[in-house]
């Protein structure tokens, strides 16, 4: 796997397992100064929803990580574009759905190491 493309996808994983343990153990602490926008009287009772998407993108860390640790290079390739694609697609759906900033924090990242995947 070309260099750029391992840290790339290295950095995407340490955001989504930074994103983990906001949305599962900082949200009501964190999460006021992060989501101005949201009510502060909502984070308690979203406490459970965002613990939940937490988890799901532990999974997406989790899934980057091993693409990284694979040592079959056919495999590590097919295991990280699929785990990228992932990512691409959930920040597009949070951009559609929540804040457009979503689609530059984790669509533009994932393609960008696709890109370096595959031109690398």
């Amino acid at each position: 796997m070309p260099l750029l493309a391992t840290v790339l996808i290295g950095l995407i994983a340490l955001l989504h397992l930074y994103i983990a343990w906001f949305e599962m153990f900082a949200w009501t602490s964190r999460g006021p100064r992060i989501f101005r926008s949201f009510p502060r009287d909502l984070f308690e009772p979203t406490k459970a929803m965002a613990a939940n998407q937490g988890l799901y993108n532990g999974f997406l860390a989790a899934g980057l990580i091993w693409a990284l640790l694979i040592g079959t290079p056919a495999w590590q390739v097919n295991v990280a574009t699929f785990f990228l694609l992932c990512v691409a697609v959930a920040g597009v759906f949070g951009a559609a759905t929540a804040s457009r900033r979503i689609l530059y924090v984790q669509t533009v990242p994932a393609c960008l190491a696709l890109g370096a995947l595959y031109l690398g």
